[in-house]
């Protein structure tokens, strides 16, 4: 089950403080009645995805709390960039938001030059729910990841690891492994997480890494074997699957979903969007879609939000600087 490590608003105040979250001056925002038009939700990535399926629970759901429509729009391309360069310039209003996964808003300020927005500038609303990703090979190569790691040793730079690209989560979870246990293998890049999964399926490549909505599957009809899940504790979905930290300590790895506002967005709309989304996807309609994509809800507040996203830039950032990968 992933983590969040005491994710409490009293620690995260104390950690990243106040100034964390946008702000405007008393008296220059006093809009009561928000929301007053349609809201517009960006996913930078294409439709039928995790993020865009999760962002569509969102949108229905508080589209019916607030009978003003929300409306998805996928805006695709540069591994996400595209869509969130949109809700950076767009009006600070709460009437366009960004549900994206890790990259655009964490990772890919540590790997792209000349970005033309700043992920750190962008307001947190709140985490809406996480999973780890999981290491998956095909079945017979390695029993459990110490064997796994000693097979590797043994034949430096043989071993093969797919990922859907550069600077992905599957990709960084590949590199941190590689950190921690020294050990080296080759990148595969591929297209998708699937297209990765039936290449280790049919023995072109050994390993990758993938969420549970990717893997789960093909791991409980035997076609997979998980070596390892990259929370800090056991998944209760694969409790018989250690976490990789119980080889690797400090190996943590897990996709999340996070709804973030245009930078200087009033406090005021965010916190409204913040406990709204929480209110309405704490029902039971709204938790068992969540489910079925083998997430765990988390809707946490703006401020916990915010140092999350923070300490996860940084740890991406450190596996990057130790992997040499340098920004394109």
């Amino acid at each position: 089950m992933m983590s969040f490590r005491g994710l409490t608003r009293r620690s995260l105040l104390a950690t990243v403080g106040l100034g964390a979250l946008a702000s405007t001056p008393v008296g220059a925002f006093a809009q009561t009645s928000y929301p007053e038009r349609p809201i517009r939700i960006i996913v930078p990535f294409a439709a039928g995805g995790a993020v865009d399926i999760i962002a569509r629970v969102v949108a229905d759901k508080l589209t019916e709390a607030w009978k003003q429509p929300v409306i998805v729009d996928n805006r695709a391309g540069a591994s996400g960039n595209i869509g969130a360069e949109a809700v950076a310039r767009a009006e600070p209003d709460g009437y366009t938001l960004l549900i994206s996964p890790p990259g655009p808003i964490a990772i890919n300020q540590h790997l792209f030059s000349g970005l033309r927005f700043d992920p750190a500038a962008f307001v947190p609303v709140t985490i809406i729910a996480g999973a780890p990703n999981i290491l998956v090979t095909r079945p017979g190569l390695a029993a459990n990841l110490p064997e796994l790691i000693a097979l590797a040793r043994s034949q430096p730079g043989k071993l093969t690891y797919g990922s859907p690209g550069k600077g992905s989560t599957p990709h960084l979870s590949a590199e941190l492994l590689k950190s921690l246990s020294g050990i080296e293998m080759t990148h595969v890049p591929y297209k998708s997480v699937p297209d990765a999964m039936r290449d280790v399926m049919s023995g072109q490549v050994e390993l990758t890494f993938g969420t549970q909505v990717d893997a789960l599957a093909l791991i409980q009809s035997g076609r997979l074997k998980a070596l390892g899940t990259g929370g800090t504790t056991r998944s209760p979905l694969l409790s018989d699957v250690p976490a990789i930290s119980e080889t690797l300590p400090g190996f943590v790895s897990t996709v999340w979903y996070a709804a973030v506002a245009p930078p200087k967005t009033p406090n005021q709309i965010v916190e409204k969007l913040s406990a709204a989304m929480s209110e309405v996807l704490r029902g039971s309609e709204s938790m068992a879609k969540l489910q079925t994509l083998q997430s765990t809800p988390v809707l946490n507040s703006p401020v916990e939000a915010s140092g999350f996203i923070a300490a996860e830039s940084e740890r991406w950032r450190k596996v990057i600087v130790a992997a040499g990968l340098k920004p394109e």
